[in-house]
């Protein structure tokens, strides 16, 4: 990354110039002209804030554009109107292209000493329904919801808490807020950041209707008993979950806001008429009117993208439809992009360290195993065979992108070397075999593992297949099993799951002062130790305390980094950690910097050509500002109509 977050942590961050609206002309959306002339709507300039953002538009081939058009998507779940608020990437503060963070919603973020955060909110800035966002909404999230204790499921999140301490959380005014506490918190900024964001506000006019302490019992027990839920607590939960984006009446800050009541396999999004970025001719954002989501079969999608449905596609996508989406462009009037990926890998392995057989668990805890398994892989096959040699083959670790790069790290126990496997699985006393050949284990049952992987993705499947070969020749049976990924990830929560396959480190590209916490026991979401990442995450009331030496050793080193005041110190801490989990293997890293194929309508401007496509930093195309994207005249006339 170009700049470093400890800049983001402990220097003032500025918005751009505060711009008054009406210092500015602006220009009214033409959708929403009629409920403006009809009194439904007031003008654009009392709908945005007095400041607004204004974007200004720089690079090759970005302008500013004009309004109108329907975005047409395709999602494989109808659960993916969460997509929605990843796209839209509406943030306190936010990733720019560079990945640096900057305020966004707030108009100014001003940070001391890494600890203390004061929050300065868009005088004027309101709703998707047209209440003001203040203070209250961030005093009625904290003091109403995150430390009441009837709220139980949804208490302080972890980056709430530093060493224990929770946050002390101050309104200063009605547009100003701050959080402190007595040691720095390194992890604030960037959850504010995130494709799944930290939300420390909620829209508290609406979500007082469903509060024991702002309505008469009988009318929330009415609305309970409506909805079919257990108390008010859980219908509290439930009608105001802004991420999972499922209740069209909630009030949002988002561009788009969702017009269509789950469950439905189409979602209209329409645009919020007081959003809060303008452009420098004064035209409100976001320039699409609408976002039309399209549910379908996963498996469909590269067949339906192919043949023009979607105007902006890159989920479901993968590199095996590169030729035939390439064979499509003309006929459909769209271009294929080559996205520039940055996980650790495309695809790795994933040993469950706390799986429940003691047999496979003693197995996967010998990191002769979990060495011989990675040396058996023939990384070189697979990167000419499925991605046409393109890719990098190696572990799951940082990217040569990344200031933290070495080649050791990414080279370690990764070569194809069928004899030195053989021998580690040897020296373990994997002697016995059958007459195929299958190793026999301890308890005399044949060396056969089964790995999981999602049904989303049909990669896993064919690189899973060449492995399978390779793995014969050092005594291990290999089958597959695709799942729903639901049910997956249950699985090997629980327990059940041996082994899965799953992609690598989210942020393959991270700076020295970017969080460590994947190469710690820190996550249930780890899939190579599950049942410690939940003990973390639940502070010892579930799940397994983490008991191989190494592992405890990076959680300490991921405490030692968040405490580190040195950037010097935080990047000494990265090698050691990189140095311990390439070494050990705790997931093995197949194939990485894989292209991410981006399908876009020829006549949708604004959508950068050269790209990097990641979950988070980077929310796959919100750090990218949709919102700013727009259609050519011919495909806006063509889409209203």
């Amino acid at each position: 990354m170009k700049k470093s977050f400890l800049i983001s942590l402990l220097s003032i961050l500025v918005s751009l110039p505060i711009t008054s609206a009406r210092a500015m002309d602006l220009v009214e959306t033409p959708s929403l002209k009629t409920d403006v002339e009809a009194g439904k709507l007031p003008p654009v300039a009392q709908r945005i804030p007095k400041n607004p953002s204004v974007v200004n538009f720089t690079g090759e081939g970005v302008e500013p554009g004009r309004h109108g058009g329907r975005l047409n998507i395709l999602m494989g779940r109808k659960k993916d109107t969460r997509q929605m608020v990843v796209y839209g990437y509406a943030r306190l503060a936010g990733y720019d292209q560079s990945f640096n963070i900057k305020p966004d919603i707030l108009a100014k973020l001003d940070v001391k000493e890494g600890r203390i955060f004061t929050l300065h909110l868009r005088a004027g800035h309101k709703w998707s329904d047209g209440h003001p966002f203040t203070a209250e909404d961030f005093r009625y999230y904290w003091e109403d919801v995150a430390t009441n204790t009837e709220v139980r499921n949804e208490s302080p999140p972890a980056a709430l808490i530093v060493d224990g301490e929770r946050a002390k959380f101050e309104v200063l005014d009605d547009v100003t807020i701050r959080y402190s506490w007595s040691k720095p918190n390194p992890f604030f900024l960037p959850r504010l950041a995130g494709a799944r964001p930290l939300y420390l506000y909620r829209p508290a006019h609406y979500m007082k209707k469903y509060h024991a302490k702002y309505t008469d019992a009988a009318t929330l027990q009415a609305q309970v008993k409506a909805a079919k839920k257990r108390n008010w607590v859980a219908l509290h939960y439930a009608v105001g979950q802004q991420y999972k984006n499922a209740n069209p009446n909630l009030p949002t800050l988002q561009p788009w806001m969702l017009a269509t009541k789950p469950p439905a396999k189409r979602f209209a999004f329409k645009r919020n008429p007081y959003y809060y970025r303008i452009d420098a001719k004064g035209r409100q954002l976001p320039y699409i009117d609408e976002v039309r989501m399209n549910v379908t079969n996963n498996k469909l999608i590269p067949i339906k993208t192919g043949s023009g449905e979607s105007d902006l596609q890159a989920r479901g996508l993968n590199f095996s439809n590169v030729t035939a989406l390439k064979q499509s462009e003309k006929q459909s009037g769209f271009s294929t992009l080559l996205w520039r990926t940055a996980k650790g890998s495309r695809w790795a392995l994933f040993p469950n360290l706390t799986v429940q057989d003691p047999v496979w668990r003693k197995l996967f805890r010998d990191v002769r195993f979990r060495r011989a398994m990675s040396l058996g892989i023939n990384r070189r096959e697979i990167n000419q065979v499925i991605y046409y040699g393109l890719a990098r083959e190696g572990n799951n670790t940082v990217l040569p992108e990344s200031p933290l790069y070495q080649p050791k790290f990414q080279k370690r126990w990764a070569t194809f070397d069928i004899k030195r496997a053989n021998a580690l699985l040897d020296e373990m006393g994997l002697t016995k075999k059958t007459p195929a050949g299958i190793r026999l284990l301890p308890n005399g049952k044949r060396l056969e593992l089964t790995v999981v992987f999602s049904t989303e993705e049909s990669e896993p499947s064919d690189v899973m297949e060449l492995i399978r070969d390779s793995w014969r020749n050092i005594g291990i049976k290999l089958f597959l099993k695709p799942m729903q990924r639901d049910v997956l990830r249950n699985r090997i929560f629980s327990g059940l799951v041996k082994m899965s396959m799953w992609f690598g480190l989210e942020n393959g590209i991270p700076s020295p002062d970017s969080s460590p916490q994947e190469l710690a026991p820190t996550s249930q979401q780890q899939l190579q130790w599950p049942k410690w990442g939940q003990h973390v995450e639940t502070r010892g009331r579930a799940g397994e305390k983490t008991d191989m030496p190494l592992a405890v050793k990076l959680a300490e080193l991921n405490k030692v980094w968040a405490g580190a005041t040195s950037r010097d110190e935080r990047h000494r801490i990265w090698t050691e950690m990189l140095d311990i989990y390439t070494n050990q293997l705790f997931s093995i890293g197949i194939i990485s910097s894989v292209p991410q194929v981006v399908v876009t309508k020829k006549n949708l401007r604004n959508v950068p050509k050269v790209a990097i496509y990641n979950w988070d930093p980077g929310a796959h195309f919100g750090v990218y500002r949709p919102d700013q994207f727009w259609f050519s005249a011919k495909s806006t006339k063509r889409k209203l109509n």
